[in-house]
C-alpha cells in the first residue's frame, strides 16, 4: 500500500496564491450601469431643490411695521395647498421688493398653488402672478431663433353631424345585447329597424351618447374611447385605469371621468376632467363616494360647474379649472344644489336649524348675488325640480305634521308624492300620489299670474314613473318592475287617455328626441327573461316588438338644438296643415314603393323559377337517348297516363317476358 504524504507538510511544497490583477495592456469595458443597474437606479438623486419653489409677484410693498401681517396673510393663502418650508420677501431700501419665494416640502405642492394661486385677487391693487422658480430658467433658455412648427397631419373624422341629414329624418340609437358582447347602432324605421354599426365587444359594460349626440362612449379598463362620423371612428381616448363612470358638460367641450382604483394623496386621480378636443387632462380631484353621481353639477353653458362638500358649496369656472374668485361658498347645512337649464344661476336649500327656517335660494353667477330666497317651515326634505327652459324652479317639500303654511303658490298633498316632472317647453306638470293600489294621476297649469290650477286627476293608476314626451303635451305613466309594465298614454292638451297596454315587466321607458315614438324595454340588468324592445307611436300603437339574446340597453342618440328661431317655428306650427300634405303624400309613397318592392321581389323569384324550369326541361330532352336505350326503345315519356294498365315488352335473361303494370293499384306483374 502506498502511503500517502500530505503537501501542506512537505517543505518543499509552496501553494501558489492566484493573482486577480488586470494585465498592463486590459480594457474595462464593462460599465457601472451593466454591473450595478438595480442598485444605481436606487441611488438618491441630486437636486436642488428648485422645482418645490413658487415666485410670487404683485406682492404688496410694505415696511417692518406691516412685514409680520403680511406674512401672516400670505402664509394663510399659500398653506392651503401644502407646507412650507421657507419664505423669503426680498427688501430694498426698507420695503419689500413686491415678490416673494415659497418653497414647498414636495414639488407637487408648488404646482398645486400655481393652479389655484395664480390670478388670486388680493384687493383691489394687488392680483397675484405665481409661477415656478424651475419656469424662469426654463423660458431663460429659450432660443433666439424661430423655428416653424412642424405641421401636424389632419385627421378627418368624416361629418360628425350625418345622422341629422338622413332625408327620411330617421333617429338613430344604441342597442347593448348578448349580455354585452356585442353593440349595435340602428336608425329608427317604423317598419323595421336600419343597423348602420354592429361590433362585437365594443364596450365592456355600457355606453353612453354625449349630450349634443356628436360622440358615443364606450367603457373599457383601462379608459374610455369616444366615437363619431359616419363610419363611427375613434376620436379620442382617455386613460383612466378602472373608469366606471363618466358626464359630459352640456357644451361637449369636456368630459369627467371617475375611477376608484386611481386616487393618491398627492395627485388626485379619482375624478379627472380632461378636454375631448385636445385629450389633454385639465385636472384631477379627489372623491370619497362616488354614490350620489354625478359629483359635478355643470351650468347649461358649460362656463361653470360645482361640487358641494359638507358647509360648503365649490364653483369653479372653465376653462382654467380653478374656483371662481379662488374661494368656495361656506353654506352651513347646504343639502342639495341645481343649475338653472336655462341661466347661469343656481338654486340650493339648507334646512331648518333651531328657530331658523329652511330656506331655497336663488343665486346668480359669477356675481355671487341672491336673486331670491324662499323661507319655508315645518319641512323634513326638499327636491328641486327645474323646468327644462329653465322657466319655473319646483321644489317638492315633504312637511311635519305639525303646522302649516299655504301661500297662492303651494300645493300642499296630504299624500305621499309618488313622481314629479315638468313638462318640457311648457308651464304644466304632472305628480302621481297616494298608496298603491289608489295611486292618482294630477295635472296641474302654472297661470300667467304665478296661481296652479289643477287641470286633471285621473284615479286608480298602476304608475310609478312619468315620462314627458321631449317636446311636451303628450306623456307615458308607466308601472315598471313591480307593477308589471302598465302603461298610460296621456295627451295632456285635454286630458285624455290615448291608450292604455302593457310591456310585462318592462324596466325602462325612453322617448326619441323628437317626441314621435317612444320605446318600452326589458333589459337583461334587471330581468333575465323576455328580453326584449317594443316601440311603439306617441299615441300608444304598438309598432314593432325587438326581441334579443339576452338584451341590455336602448339608448336614443340626442339631437342638437334646433337653430330656428322662436319665430321660425311658430310659422313652421301656423303652416302645419301645408306640410302635413306633403308628409302623407310623402308616406303614401313610402307605402307605395313597399308594395312595388314587394311585386318587384315576387316577379324576380317568378322569373328564376321559370329559368330553372327551362334548365331542367332542357337536361330532360337530352337525357331521353338514354332512357329509350334503358328501356328496350320504348318511350315512356309518351304513355297515355289515362289508361289503367300498360303492358311494356322488355329483354331479359332466358327470352322476353311482358311487364303488366296497374298505375292505379301501382303493381307489376310479369
Amino acid at each position: 500500500m502506498q502511503d500517502t504524504v500530505d503537501m501542506a507538510d512537505d517543505p518543499e511544497y509552496e501553494e501558489e496564491e492566484p493573482s486577480f490583477s488586470d494585465p498592463e495592456d486590459f480594457e474595462d469595458d464593462v460599465d457601472d450601469e451593466e454591473l450595478l443597474g438595480d442598485i444605481l437606479r436606487e441611488k438618491p438623486q441630486e437636486a436642488d431643490g428648485i422645482d418645490s419653489v413658487v415666485v410670487v409677484d404683485n406682492v404688496p410693498q410694505v415696511g417692518p411695521e406691516r412685514l409680520e401681517k403680511l406674512k401672516n396673510v400670505i402664509h394663510k393663502i399659500f398653506s392651503k395647498f401644502g407646507k412650507i418650508t421657507t419664505e423669503f420677501y426680498p427688501e430694498a431700501d426698507g420695503m419689500t421688493k413686491g415678490y416673494i419665494f415659497l418653497e414647498y416640502a414636495a414639488p407637487t405642492q408648488a404646482l398645486e398653488a400655481v393652479k389655484n394661486a395664480d390670478g388670486y385677487k388680493l384687493d383691489k391693487q394687488h392680483t397675484f402672478r405665481v409661477n415656478l422658480f424651475t419656469d424662469f430658467d426654463k423660458y431663460m433658455n429659450i432660443s433666439d431663433e424661430w423655428e416653424t412648427p412642424e405641421k401636424q397631419p389632419f385627421k378627418d373624422f368624416g361629418n360628425m353631424r350625418h345622422w341629422i341629414e338622413d332625408p327620411d329624418c330617421r333617429d338613430q340609437y344604441s342597442v347593448i345585447y348578448e349580455a354585452g358582447e356585442r353593440t349595435a347602432i340602428f336608425s329608427n324605421d317604423a317598419k323595421e329597424p336600419i343597423t348602420v354599426e354592429e361590433r362585437a365587444r365594443w364596450t365592456e359594460t355600457y355606453v353612453r351618447w354625449s349630450p349634443k349626440g356628436t360622440y358615443l362612449a364606450t367603457f373599457h379598463q383601462r379608459g374610455i374611447a369616444l366615437w363619431g362620423g359616419e363610419k363611427f371612428k375613434q376620436i379620442q381616448r382617455f386613460s383612466h385605469q378602472g373608469v366606471s363612470l363618466i358626464d359630459f358638460s352640456p357644451c361637449e367641450r369636456y368630459v369627467v371621468t371617475f375611477s376608484p382604483l386611481m386616487d393618491t394623496k398627492e395627485d388626485p386621480q379619482a375624478i379627472i376632467i380632461w378636454d375631448i378636443l385636445t385629450g389633454q387632462k385639465k385636472r384631477g380631484f379627489h372623491c370619497e363616494s362616488s354614490a350620489h353621481w354625478p359629483i359635478f353639477k355643470w351650468s347649461h353653458d358649460g362656463k361653470f360647474f360645482a361640487r358641494m362638500t359638507p358647509d360648503t358649496l365649490s364653483i369653479y369656472e372653465t376653462p382654467s379649472m380653478g374656483l371662481l374668485d379662488k374661494k368656495s361658498l361656506k353654506i352651513t347645512g347646504i343639502k342639495d344644489f341645481s343649475w338653472s337649464p336655462g341661466d347661469n344661476i343656481i338654486a340650493f336649500w339648507v334646512p331648518e336649524d333651531k328657530d331658523i327656517p329652511a330656506r331655497v335660494t336663488l343665486m346668480q353667477m359669477p356675481s355671487r348675488q341672491e336673486i331670491r330666497v324662499r323661507n319655508l317651515f315645518n319641512v323634513v326634505d326638499c327636491k328641486l325640480h327645474w323646468q327644462r327652459n329653465g322657466d319655473y324652479l319646483c321644489v317638492k317639500v315633504d312637511r311635519t305634521p305639525k303646522g302649516t303654511q299655504v301661500p297662492v303658490d303651494v300645493v300642499e298633498m296630504k299624500e305621499s308624492i309618488i313622481a314629479f316632472a315638468w313638462e318640457p317647453n311648457g308651464s304644466k306638470f304632472a305628480v302621481l300620489h297616494g298608496e298603491s293600489p289608489r295611486i292618482n294621476a294630477s295635472f296641474y297649469h302654472v297661470k300667467n299670474n304665478g296661481k296652479i290650477e289643477l287641470i286633471k286627476m285621473f284615479d286608480k293608476q298602476q304608475a310609478n314613473s312619468i315620462f314627458w314626451s321631449p317636446q311636451g303635451q303628450f306623456m307615458v305613466l308607466a308601472g315598471l318592475r313591480s307593477m308589471n309594465g302598465a302603461l298610460a298614454f296621456v295627451d295632456t292638451s285635454d286630458c285624455t287617455m290615448m291608450n292604455i297596454a302593457e310591456h310585462y315587466m318592462a324596466s325602462d321607458v325612453e322617448w326619441d328626441p323628437t317626441g314621435r315614438y317612444v320605446v318600452t324595454s326589458v333589459s337583461w340588468w334587471s330581468h333575465k327573461v323576455d328580453n326584449a324592445y317594443w316601440l311603439w307611436t306617441f299615441q300608444g300603437r304598438l309598432l314593432q316588438k325587438n326581441n334579443k339574446d339576452r338584451f341590455c340597453q336602448l339608448l336614443w342618440r340626442p339631437r342638437p338644438p334646433t337653430l330656428l328661431s322662436a319665430d321660425q317655428i311658430k310659422m313652421i306650427k301656423k303652416d302645419l296643415k301645408k306640410y302635413s300634405k306633403i308628409f302623407e303624400q310623402k308616406d303614401r309613397l313610402s307605402q307605395s314603393k313597399a308594395s312595388k318592392e314587394l311585386v318587384d321581389k315576387r316577379r324576380a323569384m317568378m322569373e328564376e323559377y321559370r329559368r330553372y324550369r327551362e334548365t331542367a326541361l332542357q337536361i330532360y330532352q337530352e337525357q331521353k337517348s338514354i332512357r329509350l336505350e334503358l328501356r328496350g326503345g320504348v318511350d315512356t315519356d309518351e304513355l297515355d297516363s289515362n289508361s289503367p294498365t300498360q303492358s311494356i315488352r322488355f329483354r331479359v335473361e332466358g327470352g322476353e317476358r311482358n311487364c303488366v303494370i296497374d298505375w292505379r293499384t301501382t303493381t307489376t306483374t310479369l
